[in-house]
């Protein structure tokens, strides 16, 4: 009896040994190779490759958002543009040419709390065009007859100054310019009218233009060439500049030579990225005011604009609701770099210095 216990308390010493010695190898090599054992980052000496799974998001829009876009009109002219606020958080500007040889701006904006933006001026019809493609609802105070009356034909969604001024814009009494140069309203006051209104504010739709979070190297493009100046000229009394801002990897917006600046924060506006092409625009016939009408839908060339260099694109546009397709010459879809873009859409003709 005395031998067999002996034998099965020296089998328990055994096992008990052996597992010691599974535990001591298993913290060996954890402690050794612990980059099997790590599942959320790949450790290195190289502070690039150290990165989550995850992939990097968007500072300029969030993807995963499906709020629905707002284009608001801002006012352009040479007074109002001293009293212009907003226009840095938005992350795309349509400028085009209207009455007089003037421009105005329309801006869209998702997902910020902007607390003042404008001054807010009437709509003109051809804007429609872009509000549509971007699924946006359109913010503007009065319109033209022919924004009126395709509004109603388009059924687009609209929140109009003229008839919510006093809910969900406000004038700014304290400027010292002309009353309908005092309009503002704001991304709280905005969203509180597309509730009142019924309006959707989802969509389904994604972006117009496709943002690569990786900085793009334009300069390796076919046909690029530098872009440290740009001049876009609309007419005899507004042209449109940018000046590369290399440390910073931005655009300076100027307009007449003058730099585009907020009154507010007093900055200067910025661009990381350009769109330009032209479009025919003519004057409507008896109109009073010279108001304008643009060949919005077809096809031509461009240039995309970012990181200090240009290359040649083109567009196409199928009908008034259609999205305008930007494309490298080859086919391509465009990509643009993250961050806000303008797109200048300028009279054919008219001049378009890059250097």
């Amino acid at each position: 009896m005395t031998k067999v216990k002996k034998r099965k308390l020296s089998k328990k010493i055994k096992i008990v040994l052996f597992s010691l010695i599974g535990i001591l190898l298993i913290l060996s090599i954890c402690v050794t190779f612990p980059v099997f054992f790590k599942s959320s980052r790949v450790e290195t000496n190289n502070p690039s490759v150290n990165e989550e799974i995850d992939p990097p998001k968007l500072k300029i829009l969030d993807l995963n958002s499906n709020s629905r876009p707002i284009a608001v009109m801002i006012n352009n002219i040479g007074v109002a543009r001293e009293v212009q606020t907003g226009l840095q958080d938005a992350y795309m500007v349509y400028e085009i040419i209207v009455e007089g040889g003037l421009t105005r701006l329309m801006a869209l904006y998702k997902d910020t709390d902007t607390a003042k933006i404008g001054s807010i001026r009437s709509a003109r019809h051809y804007y429609l065009d872009y509000v549509l493609e971007n699924d946006a609802i359109y913010v503007h105070w009065g319109y033209s007859e022919f924004a009126m009356n395709d509004i109603n034909k388009l059924k687009v969604n609209n929140v109009n100054g003229l008839i919510y001024g006093n809910k969900y814009f406000w004038k700014d009494n304290t400027l010292k310019v002309a009353t309908e140069h005092r309009a503002f309203s704001s991304m709280d006051l905005i969203q509180k009218g597309m509730e009142k209104l019924g309006y959707r504010k989802t969509t389904n739709e994604k972006p117009l233009l496709s943002y690569s979070v990786q900085a793009i190297d334009v300069s390796k493009l076919e046909g690029a060439i530098p872009a440290n100046h740009i001049d876009i000229r609309y007419s005899k009394i507004v042209t449109s500049s940018y000046d590369y801002d290399a440390e910073h990897e931005i655009y300076k917006r100027s307009i007449n030579g003058k730099a585009h600046v907020d009154a507010v924060t007093k900055e200067q506006n910025t661009a990381k990225n350009i769109i330009t092409y032209q479009v025919k625009n003519t004057t409507i016939s008896g109109d009073y005011k010279g108001r304008q009408d643009l060949d919005t839908v077809g096809s031509g060339k461009g240039y995309f604009i970012s990181n200090g260099y240009a290359v040649p694109i083109k567009w196409s546009k199928e009908s008034r609701t259609a999205r305008t397709v930007y494309q490298f010459l080859d086919g391509t879809e465009l990509k643009v770099n993250d961050g806000n873009t303008y797109i200048q859409i300028q009279p054919v003709g008219e001049d378009l210095t890059i250097s």
